[in-house]
């Protein structure tokens, strides 16, 4: 076996991840659900020399020093993907995200006119959030297709890693990846505001400085789109004052309250009829009344303001699942361990 051979059999199966463990079968996750491949466990030995053969010299001597390792890897004929290696009781292990051959279409993966409205403005803050494997990082490059196609713009992506390669249409497209391009995602934003960009990504908002580097961005007249692993709007305002010390949170609650521009919770839900996943959000637009609401440090209010924004495109998340079930697209099971308030459901 080798690691092409095993990520072509994956990709015919339709997962999204592969699994290598050292003296186990690999693993898929097909829908959601990790299965395991109908082939031999991979000794320790073997699973070594079969990531060597696809490092450089300089990833394994990484690889070695610290036991981990990340990185983008582009395969003629299958695509890009994304590698995560480890180790465990010393012996090697991968996490492989399967990429798309194609840039994904916005408008195909069931997502919100509104947000990508927002995501066209030329200034602010737009953050994508929900847990990993939610699909953020694909929502992200959908928007920067569709704004590479309409606009003439520069766009300046902080990746790690890059997953996917945007050739430049009516935009400018600079793509720069953690490790191989800049030393991390703080000193990235901070030099991309010298590279006269108007939108800047931020593949993942990791640490204080860099949400304070992104919110300065945003504030000195650039667009900014970022991911964050939070569930919901609240939670997110939440993460990032609280992120800062005491002295410093009525200051960022205010800048976050000029900045901001909308906020997307992502779900992927399975399909009743085991045919995939369908998606499910929360979106929270900025209005007056949900600023005024994070400038007093009210933020576990936003939902109430999501509640009644329909009319700006708000949506709840709750109400979506139920939506959901009653088209027949999810079972009840699914929509009642996915719900947050379960009188949603019983009304």
């Amino acid at each position: 076996m080798t690691i092409p051979e095993i990520l072509a059999a994956a990709i015919r199966r339709g997962a999204s991840d592969v699994h290598l463990l050292s003296d186990m079968k690999p693993a898929y996750r097909v829908n959601g659900y990790i299965e395991t491949a109908p082939r031999p466990p991979i000794p320790a030995e073997a699973l070594g020399a079969m990531l060597d053969a696809v490092l450089s010299e300089d990833q394994r001597r990484r690889f070695a020093e610290t036991r981990e390792l990340c990185f983008s890897l582009k395969l003629d004929g299958l695509g890009f993907f994304r590698f995560n290696l480890a180790t465990h009781l010393g012996r090697p292990e991968a996490a492989i995200r399967i990429g798309h051959r194609e840039l994904p279409e916005y408008d195909s993966l069931g997502l919100p006119e509104t947000l990508l409205d927002c995501a066209r403005r030329t200034h602010g803050l737009v953050l994508v959030t929900g847990p990993t494997g939610v699909g953020k990082t694909t929502t992200l490059n959908a928007i920067i297709h569709r704004i590479n196609r309409a606009d003439r713009k520069k766009i300046v992506t902080i990746e790690d890693p890059v997953e996917f390669v945007h050739e430049p249409l009516q935009s400018l497209v600079v793509q720069r990846e953690v490790g191989l391009d800049t030393p991390g995602f703080h000193r990235a934003v901070i030099h991309a505001l010298r590279q006269d960009p108007d939108i800047i990504i931020i593949g993942e908002m990791r640490d204080q400085e860099t949400i304070a580097a992104a919110l300065t961005a945003a504030e000195t007249g650039h667009l900014v789109l970022a991911t964050l692993h939070t569930n919901g709007a609240a939670g997110t305002v939440s993460r990032i004052i609280d992120v800062f010390p005491a002295q410093q949170q009525d200051q960022i609650r205010l800048q976050l309250a000029t900045t901001l521009q909308a906020v997307i919770t992502q779900k992927l839900l399975p399909r009743a009829d085991g045919s995939g996943r369908v998606m499910v959000y929360e979106l929270l637009v900025m209005n007056a009344a949900a600023r005024n609401l994070i400038r007093d440090g009210r933020a576990n209010q936003l939902p109430n303001i999501i509640q009644t924004g329909a009319t700006l495109g708000m949506r709840s998340m709750d109400l979506m699942i139920r939506e959901a079930y009653e088209t027949g697209e999810i079972t009840w099971d699914t929509a009642c361990s996915s719900v947050m308030n379960p009188r949603v459901l019983k009304r």
